[in-house]
């Protein structure tokens, strides 16, 4: 079924007004366990909707490059839902919310071992390990190639970031061995943690992550390239695995308040789908106690709200 889309005036005075009431917000701290998030200026403020036709309305510092951290989650899952199947994935990996932060060893425990979600980092590195390939640099090539279709061009890692995060993920390291002494890691440990870190150090804009969102929103094919990237059958359990995990352990409330799939990360992204619609991105570094930002979750909600488009709306 094909769904009525906002006009682009409203979208645009959503955007504005919203990207307006984000400046006034207070509150967060950027993230400090990876020194290179902690020196991003924590002024900068985003704001962009892409819309299945492939409008793009934006505000602020939409064309700043940040991290994408752990939204690049959503592309690793598609890629792999693509590569072995979603109900394969879902034996290995699981889709449940496991109510415990991201980086929970205690959730991997209490499931003996098998991740109980792809968008935690657990089951993102259970994922990572899933990729094919002969090489790390093989794997790690597919992972970029699907955030590069996603986003619509060609994104690209940053060894400063890169650098940053595989000098301090020692608490991940200890994950990527738990799930390997439990059978749930699909390749050499160490190998998978590699690829998963390097998914999290590329750098995209605010437009480049309102452009992976529509994709999904366009039922898996991207409105500026045209490309299909994913499956159509498979966009729902992706947008679903968003809705329970996405915002870790805010994401029941994201639920409530914005009744929209979203997908969060540590470098001040955030990302919310209107299946059938549009994508709304956000960006400012910095982040409340889950590890959401303060200030994307302000503006996409505002957004959302302006243009009805939460989803358990009658």
């Amino acid at each position: 079924m094909t769904l009525p889309i906002p006009d682009t005036e409203a979208i645009t005075a959503a955007v504005n007004t919203a990207h307006q009431a984000m400046l006034q917000v207070d509150g967060g701290k950027n993230a400090d366990y990876i020194p290179y998030l902690a020196s991003v200026p924590s002024g900068l403020a985003a704001l962009a909707v892409v819309t299945r036709e492939g409008t793009v309305v934006e505000a602020g510092d939409s064309r700043f490059a940040f991290a994408i951290e752990s939204i690049s989650k959503v592309a690793t899952l598609a890629l792999i839902m693509e590569t072995i199947g979603r109900d394969a994935l879902r034996e290995k990996v699981g889709s449940d919310p496991t109510g415990l932060p991201f980086n929970s060893v205690m959730a991997l425990e209490l499931a003996q071992g098998k991740p109980m979600s792809p968008l935690v980092n657990a089951g993102a590195i259970a994922t990572a390990s899933l990729v094919e390939g002969a090489t790390a640099d093989a794997r790690w090539d597919k992972i970029l190639d699907m955030q590069s279709r996603l986003a619509g061009r060609p994104l690209s890692l940053s060894d400063e970031v890169n650098q940053s995060e595989q000098t301090t993920n020692f608490h991940n390291r200890a994950i990527a061995w738990l799930l390997y002494s439990a059978g749930t890691c699909y390749s050499d440990p160490m190998e998978a943690l590699d690829i998963y870190t390097r998914q999290c150090s590329t750098l995209l804009d605010t437009v480049d992550l309102a452009t992976m969102g529509a994709t999904f929103a366009n039922g898996g094919v991207n409105p500026k390239t045209g490309e299909r990237v994913v499956s159509k059958d498979n966009v729902p359990p992706i947008l679903a695995e968003m809705m329970m995990e996405g915002l870790y352990t805010f994401s029941g409330d994201f639920a409530y308040i914005v009744g929209l799939p979203g997908k969060s990360g540590v470098g001040g992204g955030m990302l919310a789908v209107a299946p059938g619609k549009l994508a709304i991105a956000a960006f400012a570094p910095p982040l409340d106690e889950a590890g959401n930002s303060v200030r994307a979750l302000a503006g996409i909600s505002a957004v959302a709200k302006s243009l009805n488009l939460d989803l358990f709306s009658a």
